[in-house]
């Protein structure tokens, strides 16, 4: 099968998009979606993921890393990983749980606080990226159709 010189096509993924479209387009939009939010994110200092662990903290302040873990359905050493490079990044700080020495207990320091900021503008930039050619209606019907196939992949 011949590509045109600029084509980064390859056989196995005309062969995924016949015959797996749904989920080629999944993958497809995942790995641009996250190549962009690491574009974006790399110009506040953080690694894709990281803002997620940041804006539950934003929203609720010092939590164990087994509730991030169970809010933002991660398992827990992507959590521990991203926890440790915060905390290195200096945004957050563990310590132990006064009830239970074995919790860890995140929370944000005033850097943290301070990068709220940049990474609601970071989202913003990616939100209005991400549905530049979509209409209001389109974007309910994403979004519901995506809560949709995420409840499928729960079960």
């Amino acid at each position: 099968m011949k590509h045109s010189e600029n084509s980064e096509t390859t056989e196995e993924e005309i062969r995924a998009v016949t015959n797996f479209p749904v989920n080629f387009s999944i993958f497809s939009l995942a790995r641009s979606h996250h190549r962009i939010a690491g574009q974006l994110l790399r110009e506040a200092g953080l690694y894709p993921g990281q803002e997620l662990v940041l804006m539950q903290l934003w929203h609720r302040d010092s939590q164990s890393q087994n509730d991030l873990t169970k809010s933002l359905r991660l398992d827990h050493s992507t959590i521990a990983k991203s926890v440790r490079r915060l905390e290195a990044a200096g945004l957050v700080t563990c310590s132990r749980s006064e009830a239970d020495k074995r919790v860890t207990i995140v929370s944000l320091t005033q850097e943290g606080r301070d990068i709220e900021t940049r990474v609601d503008q970071a989202w913003r930039k990616l939100e209005e990226i991400t549905t530049e050619h979509l209409n209001d209606e389109e974007k309910v019907q994403f979004a519901a159709l995506a809560k949709k196939i995420a409840a499928n992949l729960e079960k």
